[in-house]
């Protein structure tokens, strides 16, 4: 196969108002792309692995500048879909201190992913893989978008390739019910599932702690691995071999998105070699280094991994 992993998604840009400050009243903003496909894409191209990400995005600047942070991470671009009309999706991001969460503001009407023609998706190149990625982000946006990962995940399946789904509800997005009804089939054709406790209560009515969620996700829609996170409570992990839990580190917060990402990136890197578990832990280690710099996709390589963990200089 040409990929390890190929994925559809929309790309963005990300707007970050300076900590302390609100969207209403800051006058800066930190620019970043941003898009969770690309971003799993992204980490795993930095692992050795070969990702190839889809997407449609109109010619200009914000498109090239999204374009440009996946490409020099390695991430294989051949799919991408340019358009001389629409906008570049955006979405702006107010950082929260404890009490008070952070908050996201979209701005992601209009753009031609919304809109996206099956007919224009190169899938034969996009089935040239071992597995496919797909999201509930992406589902949510339209109608398109949610029957191109329909349509994808159908080749997939036909096609004797492995697919992936991360749930990743989203309550700005769509309802619970659209959600449900939407992703459970795509759920069913799934090898490895990702499913947070929180989303498989709110999805798929599965109110359930740690083991009994990853128990249960599994009986009913029979993927081979399923993985469940809470915030910073244990990941849990259902297999063939059973039940295995896996404690969470809590580290100091710099900035939140894309950590998930860099998980479910970890996660997969791992399922590409056959243990899901070891991918679970790897997963871990690169979220707290997604929580230490700014920016939607981690930077970070094998070797970063295999360094001590210290706040000294590394000389």
């Amino acid at each position: 196969m040409r990929f390890h992993l190929t994925t559809i998604g929309e790309g963005q840009i990300r707007l970050t108002v300076p900590a302390g400050e609100r969207l209403s009243s800051t006058r800066e903003l930190r620019l970043s792309p941003a898009g969770s496909e690309a971003n799993v894409a992204g980490v795993l191209a930095q692992f050795g692995r070969a990702a190839s990400w889809c997407t449609v995005m109109p010619r200009g600047d914000l498109t090239e500048r999204c374009l440009a942070e996946y490409r020099s991470v390695g991430v294989d671009l051949s799919a991408v879909v340019r358009t001389d009309d629409g906008r570049v999706a955006l979405y702006f991001l107010e950082p929260g201190e404890s009490p008070m969460p952070s908050r996201v503001t979209y701005d992601r009407l209009g753009t031609p992913f919304r809109e996206i023609d099956p007919s224009a998706v190169d899938w034969d190149l996009l089935l040239d893989t071992r597995t496919v990625f797909v999201t509930g982000i992406t589902a949510a946006l339209t109608d398109r978008t949610a029957a191109v990962v329909e349509e994808f995940t159908v080749r997939a399946e036909r096609a004797g390739v492995r697919i992936v789904l991360d749930v990743n509800y989203r309550s700005l997005l769509w309802d619970a019910e659209s959600a449900r009804r939407v992703l459970s089939p795509i759920a069913a054709r799934a090898d490895l599932l990702l499913c947070s406790r929180r989303d498989a209560a709110t999805v798929f009515g599965i109110a359930r702690d740690g083991a009994g969620c990853v128990e249960e996700l599994r009986d009913r829609f029979g993927a081979r691995h399923v993985v469940s996170t809470d915030q910073t409570d244990d990941v849990y992990v259902a297999d063939e071999s059973g039940v295995a839990r896996f404690p969470v580190s809590v580290v100091p917060i710099v900035d939140r998105p894309g950590a998930g990402d860099s998980f479910v990136a970890g996660v997969i890197d791992g399922y590409l070699a056959d243990d899901v578990r070891a991918g679970v832990e790897r997963g871990m280690r690169v979220a707290t280094y997604a929580l230490t710099h700014h920016g939607d996709l981690t930077h970070i390589g094998r070797p970063d991994l295999a360094q001590a963990t210290t706040t000294d200089i590394i000389r």
